[in-house]
């Protein structure tokens, strides 16, 4: 008998639980990094250190993979894991980590529309009211910050929503056509397309002169190895196994969970939080819990 058994619900929501600590911990992680190099630097490192990590695995498989997954294994790479990370650490410049965990519950409500219009997969009524509740709460996080738009802080909140969208995307990609590849596989695999990019763009910037120079690039490079290890490669894989045993949405309602992480750690770091935060996502989780209701 299995220990560790994914087809059990209990295993299930212990991995849910864990990817949300991990996830939620990442903002405040890319926080640290941004205060020492630029938003490209953090997310092209990010991406390099984890392909680095995972690219023993990737040679030793490559060869195996029937050549009709590799369209959607570089989809996976580019739409799931490149994009979203330039788009976040581009936004945290802007704004708040709390927020941006806030922001990434929109996850799973794109997930379920990608799925419908896309996947043809048919929604449950509970579904459907999950939506309506988890737009509201979503909307709720956005406009409970008091958004400055002088300062085109609307434009950073746009790109983590464009990020949101790419994840779901790359869910539904991964649970209709790459349900009979390894989990491990998907994420090595998935980051041959873009980790050889990311490291020729590093030294195409000032990464080299600032590590060398800036007295915190020591710390900064610390917490970005967290975040790549455990926030990326780890992670990753986790919830690519949570996908191909569970369903898109309820891989994806971690991002309810984010939250209350990110808030923890941005409370730690001095950022403030309000009583609209506190119901939005009070009103989050009631949209969740209505899409899962009878998943």
């Amino acid at each position: 008998m299995k220990f560790f058994d994914l087809n059990k619900k209990l295993w299930q929501w212990v991995i849910l639980l864990f990817l949300a600590f991990i996830w939620g911990s990442s903002f405040i992680l890319m926080k640290k990094g941004l205060e020492v190099y630029s938003h490209s630097i953090v997310a092209a490192l990010r991406l390099s250190i984890a392909f680095v990590v995972l690219v023993p695995f990737a040679i030793t498989s490559f060869k195996n993979i029937e050549i009709k997954y590799w369209k959607y294994l570089i989809f996976t790479g580019v739409i799931g894991n490149g994009i979203p990370a330039f788009l976040f650490t581009l936004a945290q410049t802007q704004v708040a980590s709390s927020l941006s965990g806030m922001l990434n519950s929109l996850t799973p409500i794109f997930a379920l529309m990608i799925g419908v219009i896309l996947f043809n997969t048919r929604p449950l009524k509970s579904q459907i009211i999950g939506i309506s509740i988890g737009l509201l709460g979503a909307a709720g996080l956005i406009f409970s910050n008091g958004l400055n738009f002088e300062k085109s802080n609307i434009f950073y909140i746009f790109l983590i929503v464009v990020a949101t969208f790419c994840y779901a995307l790359s869910v539904n990609v991964i649970k209709a056509h790459l349900k009979e590849i390894n989990s491990l596989l998907i994420t090595s695999l998935s980051f041959i397309s873009i980790g050889p990019f990311t490291i020729i763009y590093l030294f195409t910037t000032d990464f080299i002169e600032i590590s060398l120079n800036n007295p915190f690039s020591n710390t900064a490079l610390f917490y970005i190895v967290i975040l790549s290890v455990l926030g990326t490669v780890l992670a990753i894989i986790l919830f690519n196994m949570l996908i191909k045993k569970t369903s898109t949405l309820f891989a994806t309602s971690v991002t309810y969970l984010i939250p209350i992480v990110a808030i923890f750690w941005g409370l730690l770091d001095g950022e403030k939080i309000n009583i609209f935060h506190i119901i939005s996502v009070i009103i989050t989780f009631v949209g969740i819990y209505f899409i899962n209701k009878f998943r």
